[in-house]
């Protein structure tokens, strides 16, 4: 359980590292703010923005759930008042921002998760072959 909460701090810390190098409104000073933040991101996801959600429902179900971008933007402009080395310049860079942030730290953690998978049932199937091969990876792991 805590392992797998380190791993996804440390994925959305490189998530927030390739966001600052993609886009040009988000600068870091170096990797213990992008840590930081992705730590100060992570609570407020988790304990500030489902109250966020709920209270702006009526406005997101008007907008189709377009206003959920606004307050994921919101949500990174507040990391940047937090962490002093950690920078959003403009609204459209803090929407972007988060956007890209939430793919890559979505896609990376997807593919750790499958990696993993393929690791053990790889290294069961050489098990109970007695070690003779190795199997190939199957398809079936990486996609849903």
């Amino acid at each position: 359980m805590r392992i797998g909460l380190l791993i996804r701090w440390l994925i959305l810390t490189i998530a927030i590292i390739i966001t600052a190098y993609l886009i040009d409104g988000i600068r870091i000073t170096g990797f213990f703010s992008a840590l930081f933040a992705a730590a100060i991101l992570g609570l407020l996801n988790a304990f500030f923005r489902p109250v966020l959600l709920i209270l702006t429902l009526p406005i997101n179900i008007l907008s189709l759930g377009l206003f959920t971008f606004i307050i994921n933007a919101m949500l990174l402009m507040m990391v940047s008042g937090l962490i002093p080395g950690f920078n959003v310049y403009g609204f459209w860079s803090a929407v972007f921002g988060r956007y890209l942030s939430a793919w890559s730290a979505g896609c990376s953690h997807h593919l750790s998760i499958n990696a993993g998978r393929w690791i053990t049932s790889t290294c069961v199937e050489w098990t109970m072959t007695g070690g003779s091969k190795a199997p190939l990876p199957s398809t079936a792991y990486f996609s849903y």
